[in-house]
């Protein structure tokens, strides 16, 4: 009750939200968080602007001591306005969603519809691996230059961007005629995803705030979750309607009426103006096409979209050349050449750079990215595992092992928007509940494995145990996305979302690449069922760390609030 009647009065009182309440669709990416009024806005690490996290804090404390661990969004963060402003906040959210569940599964479904592409179109292994490739190099690559374009130009027209190039292109990869020309829509699906993904996670951070932003990012999680669980079950219903042959063109096709509808109800919903014009942060006056460009920091995005790349492609690229690792010291090059350029451009050119350092600072932004990129190295891994086991090792059907996962699919919608509704009062505790149940049924998944060995339990128990896993995922991703970018100012909420999310992809590809060789090397020199034990104890090793950066992240917030 305390918390709550601290963020009503912060709330009433919050210069920065009652200079947007005239007119809240103007603000945010175009007005480059309402810089004209504080222009320096763009450095999170001043602690003077109006509506930065400091001073919402300050303002709390003479009435309210925040909980040891809730996150300060539940006090004051960046937002635009205060919960209630705009009814179409909702359903802004809900075409958001719609998006993400869509890019999503289009990498968990196609898992599963490799073999049909594979028979359907003739193509070679070397083919197969570029459907996968091409579209997370792609994705990966644009994330942040994408999200900080929305930063500047509008997150509403750069999301329609987006999301008609990746329609588009899922049009054209059901149709595809060779395997050469899939792997080419793949590559431009990637690009798509890539521009329309940190748009959602920006303007989510736009429109919401407080304990709303946690609610919106709770129902986030859910979306993912259930994308990543079902995605397999539906791939395996789609081929077995469509063939062995022609299956596999409807794992693309499915996600055209998402992406067409969405479309019209962005069109409809999304506050205008949807593009805006580049304005000096001194002036407030539009800068000519030339300046424009340059405030996107072309350079800037292009040394970390090489850096991306070099660091990506060894992990997915599955040649089993040792050569494709010399990428990885060529990407540590490339990153130390961004970060020089960045700070260049902080202090010597008129305009911000694509990803200001001073984020960094932040305690809840730099160590809740570091647990993303651990926990989706191990997470995303986990249902790899299972369709591989229950296909490879028990000979069971693309659906049957796609269909193990609905339980936990479920279970993690619940969870998620369970987390939601608390993470504003509980803060990193949601986090670390969420960790500690998912390791609890990876602990008891190993167990069933290794009964399943060695006393014939049925597989079907991992149902059950798997349940667990999805339960605690619901209650990391969501409330993890919060209290990571609570911190954030608005006018970064695209760029740093997109940095959180690289964290995602990179971590995703690493333990994929790492966690599946484990397997497959064990199953070959064991068999199926124990390769599969330790590959989940692999899984459980890195949700282990990302528990602990948890726990620190949940001891610095509680002695920041002392």
């Amino acid at each position: 009750m305390i918390l709550r009647r601290a963020h009503t009065t912060v709330a009433e009182k919050d210069t920065h939200a009652e200079s947007t309440r005239q007119d809240p669709q103007l603000q945010g990416s175009q007005e480059q968080g309402n810089q004209q009024q504080a222009p320096a806005a763009g450095n999170p690490a001043q602690g003077t602007q109006q509506g930065t996290p400091d001073q919402g804090k300050r303002q709390a404390q003479a009435e309210a001591k925040p909980q040891p661990g809730a996150t300060k969004a539940t006090i004051h963060s960046p937002g635009t306005y205060p919960p209630g402003e705009d009814p179409r906040r909702w359903k802004v959210l809900g075409v958001i969603l719609t998006t993400i569940f869509m890019s999503l599964i289009s990498v968990s479904i196609i898992n599963v519809a490799l073999p049909s592409i594979q028979q359907g179109l003739g193509a070679t292994e070397s083919d197969i691996q570029w459907v996968l490739a091409g579209y997370t190099l792609t994705f990966g690559v644009v994330l942040v230059a994408a999200g900080r374009a929305g930063d500047l130009l509008g997150r509403g027209g750069i999301y329609l961007i987006g999301l008609g190039i990746y329609t588009i292109s899922a049009i054209a990869a059901g149709f595809a005629p060779t395997a050469e020309a899939l792997n080419v829509t793949r590559f431009i699906q990637g690009i798509g995803a890539g521009l329309l993904n940190p748009q959602g996670v920006g303007m989510i951070q736009q429109y919401f705030r407080g304990k709303e932003r946690g609610r919106a990012f709770g129902w986030f999680g859910t979306v993912v979750g259930v994308a990543v669980a079902i995605g397999p079950t539906l791939g395996g219903f789609l081929i077995r309607l469509g063939g062995p042959e022609h299956g596999w063109r409807w794992t693309f096709l499915v996600n055209v009426p998402f992406g067409l509808l969405a479309f019209a109800l962005a069109l409809l919903w999304f506050p205008r103006p949807l593009l805006g014009r580049v304005k000096d942060p001194v002036t407030g006056r539009n800068v000519g096409v030339v300046r424009a460009v340059r405030s996107l920091d072309p350079m800037g995005s292009l040394l970390l979209g090489l850096t991306v790349l070099a660091f990506l492609y060894p992990f997915v690229e599955h040649s089993g050349s040792a050569r494709n690792y010399l990428l990885l010291p060529v990407a540590a090059l490339l990153l130390l050449a961004w970060l020089a350029w960045e700070r260049h451009v902080k202090t010597t050119k008129p305009f911000e750079p694509m990803v200001d350092m001073q984020i960094f600072r932040f305690p809840s932004f730099r160590l809740g990215t570091m647990l993303a990129g651990v926990y989706f190295m191990g997470i995303t891994s986990i249902w790899v595992l299972v369709a591989l086991f229950f296909q490879n090792g028990l000979g069971h059907s693309a659906l049957v092992a796609g269909s193990v996962g609905i339980p936990a699919a479920i279970s993690s919608s619940v969870s998620a928007n369970w987390a939601g509704k608390r993470v504003g009062d509980r803060g990193r505790t949601v986090v670390i509940q969420g960790i500690t149940v998912a390791l609890t049924g990876i602990a008891l998944t190993i167990l069933a494995l290794v009964l399943h060995h060695t006393a014939g339990l049925s597989e079907w128990w991992m149902v059950l145990t798997l349940f667990l896993v999805g339960t605690g995922q619901g209650a990391v991703i969501g409330p993890n996305q919060t209290l990571t970018l609570a911190d954030v100012p608005l006018n970064y909420a695209g760029s740093s979302g997109a940095v959180l999310q690289t964290a995602q992809r990179i971590g995703t590809a690493v333990g994929l690449a790492f966690i599946t060789a484990i397997v497959f090397a064990s199953a070959r020199a064991i068999n199926w069922t124990l390769g599969t034990a330790i590959g989940f104890v692999t899984i459980g090793a890195l949700m282990g760390i990302a528990l602990l950066i948890a726990l620190y992240d949940n001891r610095t917030r509680t002695r920041q609030a002392e």
